[in-house]
């Protein structure tokens, strides 16, 4: 995929599958309503995505490197 400065939803979608392998266009759309996505930029209309915040964005979601699922922090919350 050639590489703009800015990218439609359906493009950063695009991106964000050919380089990570996760997310769609519509959690792209959600998390643009409630929260927690990419940033962003409106031209008119349009949500539009640069490569370098679609990037930052899916790294920081990423863990540290492991060497087994038992050095990851568990998300089970304990029952009270």
């Amino acid at each position: 995929m050639e590489t703009r400065e800015y990218l439609r939803r359906a493009d950063a979608a695009r991106y964000l599958q050919e380089r990570f392998g996760a997310y769609s266009v519509q959690t792209l759309a959600k998390l643009a309503c409630v929260g927690g996505g990419p940033v962003y930029r409106k031209m008119g209309a349009y949500p539009v995505y640069r490569p370098a915040d679609l990037d930052a964005w899916a790294e920081a979601r990423m863990s540290a490197p492991v060497a087994s699922s038992a050095e990851l922090p568990s998300r089970r919350k304990n029952a009270a």
